[in-house]
């Protein structure tokens, strides 16, 4: 039913994380026969170029967000407030001009209010629909449902049985009446990965300045100082080359692949507790040491609640202790991955069915 359908699959562009969220669902499309057009810009566009070199693709662009070096972010995203507001309506506006020229049948946004138009079905994916934030948080949510509620389908990327992965991110008793779980959803694949160990430690970082380069430095000294070899994945694709620093191999990107390969065969993976990293996690059936960017309140609140539920071990940046993280029994959890996207492929189906 989704064969021919030129279907526009937008990516929020705060870290890497709503793209490479996007692969699997890019892939599903490819599987189907429709013709997915990528619409992104920066980092998130280098990342789905580099995996889908064959497809079309669009630049739209996103707002830059800069967070403080301090603890709280607070009076650093009231500031950026008023531009977050404005990147909607402008997005809004770049997506009336495009959509005719790119012939689009549908439209998937991954969190971008603005990529939507009432004349073809249009889809938003979150996890976000009851979001955090230090002040207002009412008044926040309301916002956020009113923009859900634009959108002909709402895609909750979670399990539907609370608290699932998000917890009351993604749960709670005012759910849209047009949302559907469906499912954690990873780039990553553990079948057919080989028992083949190249690295002890596998650190991934990315996400908004300063706190991803300031975590970078606190990464280097530390593995540095651990003996074996490790990799440092920048988050930063298309900038700069791969470098061996003593015995760090530090890179600004690595594939879907080779990244699950080294991932699952590490003693020890860190990361942040970005939602699409422990996606990834859930999909190799992995814990991890994951670290919460200082200030954004869903990964502190991810860090809290999977430092209650024992599914990850939590490290505030202040005391990143990586030797402890690797004597720490919960990092070695090894468990069942699920298999495949059973609760994606039914939301196509249904996608389909309005494409006709």
């Amino acid at each position: 039913m989704l064969t021919g359908k030129r279907i526009l699959v937008a990516p929020l562009d705060w870290g890497l994380g709503h793209s490479t969220r996007c692969i699997p669902i890019i892939r599903a499309l490819l599987d189907r026969r429709a013709v997915p057009v990528i619409g992104a810009d920066k980092g998130p566009l280098a990342v789905l170029r580099s995996e889908f070199p064959q497809l079309e693709l669009v630049r739209v662009p996103g707002v830059d967000i800069r967070y403080s070096k301090s603890q709280s972010q607070l009076w650093s995203m009231a500031r950026q407030f008023p531009q977050m507001v404005r990147s909607v309506r402008a997005e809004q506006a770049l997506f009336d001009r495009i959509r005719r020229d790119l012939r689009l049948d549908a439209v998937i946004s991954d969190q971008r209010f603005g990529i939507r138009h009432a004349d073809i079905p249009s889809v938003l994916i979150t996890h976000q629909v009851f979001p955090r934030t230090p002040i207002a948080q009412g008044a926040l949510r309301k916002l956020n449902l009113r923009h859900i509620a634009r959108f002909d389908r709402c895609w909750i990327m979670d399990e539907a049985e609370a608290p699932g992965l998000a917890g009351e991110l993604s749960h709670g008793t005012s759910l849209p009446a047009h949302a559907q779980y469906i499912g954690t959803i990873s780039r990553m694949r553990a079948d057919g990965i080989t028992r083949e160990k190249k690295f002890r430690i596998v650190a991934v970082i990315s996400g908004p300045e300063p706190h991803r380069t300031l975590l970078e430095g606190i990464l280097m000294e530390q593995l540095q100082r651990i003996e074996g070899r490790h990799l440092l994945v920048r988050g930063l694709p298309g900038s700069g080359e791969s470098e061996q620093l003593g015995n760090v191999q530090r890179v600004p990107h690595v594939g879907s692949n080779e990244l699950a390969h080294a991932m699952a065969n590490a003693d020890l993976i860190v990361s942040r507790s970005g939602y699409t990293t422990l996606m990834d996690l859930v999909a190799l059936g992995r814990s991890a040491l994951v670290i919460p960017t200082p200030g954004q309140a869903e990964q502190e609140y991810l860090g809290e609640l999977h430092g209650t539920t024992g599914r990850f071990l939590v490290q505030s940046q202040q005391r990143v202790d990586l030797e402890a993280a690797l004597r720490d029994p919960v990092t070695a959890i090894r468990l069942n991955p699920p298999q495949g996207h059973p609760r994606l492929e039914q939301a196509l189906d249904e996608l389909g069915t309005l494409l006709r």
